[in-house]
């Protein structure tokens, strides 16, 4: 399992290669890129905040968990922090099992758990200067409602 926040961009695909180079005892690599989105056509930059530290912890434990949850051989999380820009990758999940549906259900857990639980504070800037603090969503909330059964 590797877990990592940073500022730097990365590339996903050479990310995703490296995740499953050479490995023999996997059957599927599932993986997501989150992308910064612009809405409504205003945004000039998002900025993430987070506690170093307290946040690659609290992100190395849902991780833990989805590894408990489904059979995973391995799994990689990225997220990053600072100003970001609209089209630039804000975080990625990549999850490797031998059979399909624990790689796609665990990285949609992640996915899910990553959005509403890690430790990140969001701010939006837009171009003619006005700011707001990105709300948790009602959406994201009830998405983690279908993990509170277990998967097996």
């Amino acid at each position: 399992m590797t877990v990592r926040v940073q500022t730097e961009t990365f590339d996903p695909g050479a990310e995703l290669s490296g995740f499953a180079q050479g490995r023999k005892d996997i059957g599927a690599v599932v993986s997501f890129t989150g992308i910064v989105r612009d809405d409504t056509g205003t945004l000039d930059r998002m900025e993430i905040e987070h506690y170093p530290g307290m946040t690659e912890k609290a992100i190395a434990v849902i991780a833990g968990e989805a590894s408990e949850r489904w059979a995973l051989v391995d799994c990689l999380v990225i997220h990053r922090h600072g100003p970001l820009r609209p089209g630039e990758q804000i975080m990625m999940v990549a999850t490797a099992s031998a059979h399909r549906v624990a790689a796609f259900e665990a990285a949609e857990f992640l996915m899910d758990y990553l959005k509403s639980r890690a430790p990140f504070w969001k701010k939006e800037f837009t171009r003619d200067g006005s700011t707001d603090w990105v709300a948790a969503k009602d959406d994201d909330e009830n998405a983690l409602k279908r993990w509170s059964k277990s998967p097996k």
